[in-house]
């Protein structure tokens, strides 16, 4: 698998699981008394937290990020819906120079 490709799918991954952390498993601990939900869906997150931040430094080069774009990509990991405009807008290989 192209590791573009791979941080498209865990940016996405990442995004989702913040959300159902914030939108489910949250509500569930307090409301349901529930807490192993965000212990569940905590771990996961964090996995997939930890996938996306070390990605980032993967694919800067392959999809020509400078440093300021590099810097909002990791600031988006902790923005419940960033990483979804990152792979939208962002996580396009750059186009080969023409010759």
């Amino acid at each position: 698998m192209d590791i573009v490709r791979a941080f498209r799918i865990v940016s996405i991954a990442e995004a989702a699981s913040f959300l159902v952390l914030l939108l489910i498993a949250m509500p569930l601990k307090y409301i349901a008394d529930f807490p192993a939900a965000v212990s569940l869906v905590g771990a996961i997150h964090g996995v997939l937290f930890m996938g996306y931040v070390g990605l980032v430094f993967v694919v800067r080069e392959q999809l020509g990020w400078n440093m300021t774009r590099t810097v909002l990509a990791l600031i988006a990991a902790v923005l419940p819906v960033a990483p979804f405009f990152v792979e939208r807008h962002w996580a396009r290989p750059a186009a080969p120079a023409a010759a």
